[in-house]
């Protein structure tokens, strides 16, 4: 069953025939032109675009680091071996460390796990972390963000730094 309007253009004197495909449930079909009007601009009449989960990971881990308190992104072997990384010539920072994504053909569903600094208000980091991931991700990409989870698995004191900084001789020579 078909549904056919069809119209005349008063600016380009062209006839415009719009047809929506009905199933048998009576739900209506998207069209590629609905589907773009309905905000994905990842699915035009010209192709579609796919955004890789790596691409998300990347952008929401980077989004994450610009907010002050966060010390650092991922847990204590994620850490670690993110440190052994950076000191291997040529080695990089792994900007999605600490970050895992769900990306389908619209949205996106971000989980974050971080290190805060300590004296930060929790609740208020979380927010700001989670208003430029947000901004960032559908900024970037064009998907829809339906949430951002995180997890603070450890709090930051200054005197973590100093401990591994001592003077103190090694016992074993």
């Amino acid at each position: 069953m078909a549904h056919i309007d069809v119209h005349t253009d008063a600016v380009d004197r062209e006839t415009i025939v719009t047809e929506t495909s009905v199933k048998t449930t009576g739900a209506a079909r998207t069209s590629t032109a609905e589907r773009e009007a309905a905000g994905s601009v990842l699915v035009t009449q010209q192709g579609s675009t796919s955004i890789a989960d790596t691409v998300v990971a990347k952008v929401a881990g980077i989004a994450t680091r610009e907010i002050a308190g966060v010390y650092a992104l991922g847990g204590g072997t994620a850490r670690a071996v993110g440190a052994f990384r950076e000191r291997i010539p040529g080695g990089r920072t792994n900007q999605s460390q600490g970050v895992g994504v769900e990306v389908g053909e619209r949205e996106a569903a971000i989980d974050i796990r971080l290190v805060a600094e300590y004296g930060v208000s929790i609740p208020d980091l979380a927010a700001s972390i989670r208003r430029n991931v947000i901004s960032s991700i559908e900024r970037m990409t064009g998907l829809n963000v339906t949430e951002v989870n995180i997890e603070v698995q450890d709090v930051h004191l200054p005197t973590d730094d100093d401990e591994t900084n001592d003077d103190t001789p090694p016992r074993v020579q």
